[in-house]
């Protein structure tokens, strides 16, 4: 039992009209204990403040990238207090609803260097007035960065070949393009010009998404981030909204699985002394580090 849920026993015994000093002995707290009361430090109403400013900014972020925030802002603090502070401004995310796992085939390729492993797809939204969105996404699946959110109202496979063509020309080609089998993405004529360019392609199979787990992750957070936070009035104000977000996204959130670097700082190889020490426990690490302990203390003492 937890030290709060003791403190709760008492209470709950002490509105029973059983002394405190007794309700301490049952419930095996210390009267010290019970009675502390936390202590508002300096400088807590400003950092309260300033999470409060992350959360407006990032509605979905939650306690460790406002952690991640204030660390690349230069404030050395603990992961435990920001999520203490951050419980007290009532700040937290929505919960997500647990996902079905399904069984798939194994990811045959996997990044593991930059410009290794692109992927694009498409998604898709509306105007105000009703007009169909169509947007292309293109992202480097070993630095999660997003390379491109082309948006129209229809984006054909010709389109589809510019768009590749402009970021050849930015930087060099991937080995592999991983998409659906789209027709835009199945086209002769974009199939020969990516062999030309000595790009290697790779479709999932249909009704397959999670053997493209990183572009439909992509996909989920520039909707959850963008395309459900902004109303567009027409194509171009969609182009210059999520034009914003790519680079808000590449350039400024932090992204965990790199440490808590951006796509660009990971990329760049940038050093974030703060950052590689004191990261608060995801439940993945939480899930090892409690395996470890267990495989250590079955293994026998020589």
């Amino acid at each position: 039992m937890t030290p709060r849920a003791r403190r709760n026993c008492v209470r709950e015994l002490t509105k029973l009209r059983v002394s405190e000093r007794r309700s301490c002995e049952l419930v095996g707290l210390s009267r010290s204990v019970y009675q502390y009361q936390l202590q508002e430090r300096e400088g807590d109403e400003e950092l309260k403040a300033r999470l409060v400013a992350i959360a407006q900014e990032q509605p979905h972020a939650g306690y460790r990238t406002a952690w991640a925030v204030l660390r690349r802002e230069g404030m050395g603090i603990n992961h435990k207090k920001v999520q203490r502070l951050w419980r007290e401004a009532e700040l937290g995310q929505p919960q997500k609803r647990k996902r079905q796992r399904r069984l798939g085939e194994g990811v045959p390729v996997r990044a593991t260097h930059t410009d290794h492993v692109w992927t694009y797809d498409f998604i898709h939204d509306r105007t105000e007035r009703g007009t169909a969105l169509r947007m292309l996404t293109v992202e480097d699946e070993h630095t999660r960065e997003g390379l491109a959110v082309e948006v129209g109202t229809s984006l054909p496979a010709r389109k589809v070949k510019a768009v590749l063509a402009q970021l050849f020309t930015q930087r060099r080609p991937p080995e592999y393009l991983r998409s659906d089998n789209g027709p835009e993405f199945i086209a002769q004529e974009l199939m020969d010009w990516l062999t030309e360019k000595g790009v290697r392609t790779h479709h999932i199979e249909p009704g397959s998404p999670w053997q493209n787990a990183y572009g439909e992750s992509f996909n989920a957070t520039l909707r959850r981030e963008c395309l459900n936070q902004e109303l567009f009035h027409s194509v171009p104000d969609a182009r210059a909204k999520t034009g914003l977000w790519q680079k808000r996204y590449n350039r400024e959130r932090p992204h965990s699985a790199l440490g808590y670097k951006t796509p660009e700082e990971y990329r760049d190889g940038v050093r974030i002394p703060l950052l590689e020490s004191g990261q608060p426990s995801t439940h993945q690490r939480r899930q090892e580090n409690h395996r470890n302990r267990r495989r250590e203390a079955k293994e026998p003492i020589l």
